[in-house]
């Protein structure tokens, strides 16, 4: 399953339902460009998992009303709900049991 992108208007109705991991990153930020193929990796691995990415540049309300100060940040929803977040690039395996342990 290949990583969606999301902007403001879709971004409740993507995370709604089941567990999603949504990427908040930027172009110009290089830890993003390295999490990037990592996400996508896991996209293709985890399919009890949705996975999303929201570029912070172009949807700017989303990132300052979740309180996103920092990327790359990923944060993982359940239902709606945001139930984790981590703060930083972690190799493959560290992210993985990160999602892991909420499914």
């Amino acid at each position: 399953m290949a990583v969606q992108a999301l902007s403001e208007d879709k971004f409740t109705e993507e995370t709604a339902q089941g567990v999603t991991l949504v990427d908040f990153w930027a172009e110009w930020c290089g830890p993003c460009r390295m999490v990037a193929p990592i996400v996508e990796e896991l996209s293709g691995e985890m399919e009890a998992v949705k996975f999303a990415k929201v570029n912070v540049d172009e949807n700017q309300g989303i990132a300052q009303s979740l309180g996103i100060t920092a990327i790359p940040t990923l944060v993982l929803y359940r239902d709606g709900k945001p139930v984790d977040k981590v703060v930083g690039l972690l190799p493959k395996e560290q992210l993985k049991e990160f999602i892991e342990k909420h499914l």
